[in-house]
């Protein structure tokens, strides 16, 4: 999903790039979430499909990107969404119930600092349920093309920051990050966004078992 408005012209094409999450996602979020009637974030939604999703479940969810153009598609879904950086929620402290977020660690410029602001708007006890790119697999030194057969490594992996199309992982010429860019964080980097900021980490899973090399990871953190 995104944080960025990098997203900003490309809401049409993100919707047809992106029409639905995937069964293993959505399997995740009932199993490592489940069914709730609190409040919940969705920080980086997007186009709002992992918020319906949620509300699916049955909490009261509130989505929050700083792509007006993906947010637009999510307002015409009929989901609360807010416009707001992922770096300063503009919610009080512990005023959440639970939080989700999915596919962002790759957009978010300082992604730890987003996690601490989920950590702050959770109540205590309250869980929070992180799906993303597998950091070994996916990035800008693994050319891992539609996470299908194995992935070709090359150097690079343990320089974390922002990287563009150009670099080595990014080989599909239709893909999100040929025109967004990403960001790469190693895969102690993205453990250490939750445990620095207290929440602590119940469950780590590596989706996508159908598969030799797994490219999705899925953790529960509580506050």
């Amino acid at each position: 999903m995104s944080n960025g408005p990098r997203y900003d012209g490309l809401a049409e094409w993100y919707e047809e790039f992106r029409p639905a999450l995937g069964d293993g996602e959505l399997a995740a979020l009932s199993r490592l979430l489940g069914p709730g009637d609190g409040r919940c974030l969705d920080l980086g939604c997007g186009t709002g499909l992992p918020t319906a999703a949620v509300a699916e479940l049955g909490w009261s969810v509130v989505g929050v990107d700083v792509s007006s153009d993906l947010l637009g598609v999510a307002r015409r879904r009929g989901l609360e969404v807010i416009e707001a950086s992922a770096e300063a929620l503009p919610f009080d402290a512990a005023s959440f119930d639970a939080a989700i977020s999915i596919w962002t660690h790759t957009d978010i410029d300082d992604f730890p600092a987003a996690v601490a602001e989920v950590a702050r708007v959770l109540r205590p006890g309250a869980t929070f349920v992180y799906i993303g790119a597998h950091p070994c697999f996916v990035g800008p030194h693994s050319l891992y093309v539609s996470a299908e057969g194995v992935p070709e490594l090359s150097e690079g992996y343990r320089r974390t920051g922002r990287y563009d199309g150009s670099a080595f992982g990014v080989g599909n010429p239709d893909g999100v990050r040929i025109r967004v860019g990403g960001v790469h964080l190693t895969l102690a980097d993205l453990f250490h966004a939750f445990t620095s900021t207290g929440l602590v980490v119940e469950r780590f899973e590596e989706l996508a078992h159908e598969r030799d090399y797994p490219h999705v990871i899925a953790l529960r953190a509580r506050r």
